[in-house]
């Protein structure tokens, strides 16, 4: 079977559960999603701390807006 790494990256449908992230991510806003994102990929990519630390901005972020009141 043939890699498609534009659809369906390795990284993209190798969480244990089965699931791909999209999946879950695209019920939620920007910021979350992205969080969610970088930290369910964590252990799938090359460096799991870069992508935590992806996940935190993100989260950061989000904190930021909602202090504001937006």
């Amino acid at each position: 079977m043939s890699r498609d790494n534009v659809n369906h990256p390795d990284h993209y449908t190798g969480h244990p559960s089965g699931i791909e992230c999209i999946t879950i991510v695209e019920h939620m806003g920007f910021c979350l999603g992205n969080a969610i994102k970088y930290i369910w990929r964590a252990d799938l990519k090359g460096n799991a701390v870069e992508d935590l630390k992806k996940a935190r901005w993100y989260l950061d972020r989000e904190i930021k807006k909602r202090e504001r009141g937006q």
